[in-house]
């Protein structure tokens, strides 16, 4: 027993002295990947909380910035085109800028002239369809008007709607005002001095990192640029195709609907969903169920082109998503930023990922350094 105890004391003595690195080392290697893959996720989602909320709490600039970035991507073929044609880059800056309030103030005006009387009209209709809505879900669902009013209570609490504040409507305005300022200022700066911008900052690095650097951010500015024209380009088709469906089934207010189409493109997924909803709600309570029907098929048929056939024409492959990782990128912008959220998350989470993915192609395919050959 002496001799069994002696023999063991040895083995208790060197495990009681073990230090961290022994213990870590003892564990097996899955159980120390996934407490690797654990911190990591823990920290990546704690710094994106922390900008998140960062942002929020910084909404006009943020909101200022975020418009700014994507309206430089857009409008950037048109800057270059002008200086092709010799233009200074301030001329040529300002020039974009103001043709950007021309195009912006046209549309405005003429979508006012067509929808100002419109508007009362559409949010009667579809108080009439979701009258009708309530009236088959509760004759066709064991689901109470009770349960009805507590769910659509619940959901209005979550979204935030109540009494309307003059003074919260002012300073929201007030903000809203500061923040297209802004975005005009910044975005007459972005293209006038943009690229020598980011020359600038390429030539403060040194060694490996400078050409992984300007290959990311080139990849991500393609992203953006084609993201944007795209997204533009496929929510007006999407306003186009509905817009004629509901004008050959004779909805009223299909050019209201059209616009909110349009605008609804801007958000993935979800913002078609909601639009076709809300076209199919007018179509139910001013024609009927029958209408509402083939509008409901001609939304599904515009989409699935759109999806399906466009997008990856229009888009190409790298700034393709899957859908599920768009659906959670919406979902986490709605839920940190509101609307702003839900529109700005998808071509972050594309340009994230096209950053992401140019970092690993160069790091598994490293550009050999050229070494210039020594002065004589």
């Amino acid at each position: 027993m002496v001799a069994d105890d002696a023999g063991r004391t040895p083995e208790g003595a060197a495990g009681r002295g073990a230090g961290p690195r022994q213990t870590w080392a003892a564990l097996p290697w899955l159980v120390r990947s996934a407490v690797v893959w654990s911190a990591c996720l823990v920290v990546t989602v704690a710094g994106l909380y922390l900008l998140g909320k960062i942002a929020v709490l910084l909404a006009p600039l943020a909101i200022a910035l975020a418009a700014t970035i994507f309206l430089t991507a857009l409008l950037d073929p048109v800057q270059l085109a002008l200086r092709r044609l010799r233009l200074p880059a301030a001329p040529a800056a300002l020039l974009t800028v103001l043709l950007l309030l021309g195009v912006l103030v046209g549309v405005g005006a003429l979508v006012w002239s067509l929808t100002a009387g419109q508007f009362s009209e559409l949010s009667q209709e579809l108080g009439q369809g979701l009258r009708r809505t309530r009236e088959f879900v509760t004759s066709t669902l064991p689901v109470s008007d009770q349960q009805l009013d507590r769910l659509l209570d619940q959901a209005r609490q979550g979204l935030g709607q109540g009494s309307l504040d003059p003074v919260s409507s002012a300073r929201t305005a007030a903000e809203v005002l500061g923040s297209a300022l802004l975005a005009l200022v910044l975005l007459f700066f972005l293209l006038k001095d943009g690229r020598s911008m980011w020359h600038w900052t390429l030539s403060r690095m040194t060694g490996p990192n400078r050409a992984v650097t300007a290959e990311a951010g080139r990849a991500g500015w393609r992203t953006l640029g084609a993201y944007s024209r795209g997204t533009m380009m496929i929510a007006a088709i999407d306003a186009i195709g509905i817009g004629v469906a509901l004008v050959v089934l004779r909805v009223p207010l299909a050019f209201p609907l059209a616009l909110i189409t349009f605008f609804g493109g801007f958000v993935p997924i979800i913002g078609a969903t909601v639009a076709g909803a809300v076209a199919v709600l007018v179509a139910l309570a001013a024609k009927g169920p029958v209408t509402a029907l083939l509008v409901l098929a001609a939304v599904i048929i515009v989409q699935q082109v759109e999806g399906n056939l466009l997008e990856p024409l229009i888009m190409k492959r790298q700034v393709r998503l899957h859908p599920a990782v768009i659906l959670v990128a919406v979902t986490a912008g709605t839920l940190v930023a509101g609307i702003a959220g839900a529109f700005v998350s998808v071509p972050v989470t594309a340009v994230v990922w096209r950053i992401i993915d140019t970092i690993q192609q160069h790091r598994q395919h490293p550009t050999p350094t050229v070494t210039p050959p020594p002065s004589t």
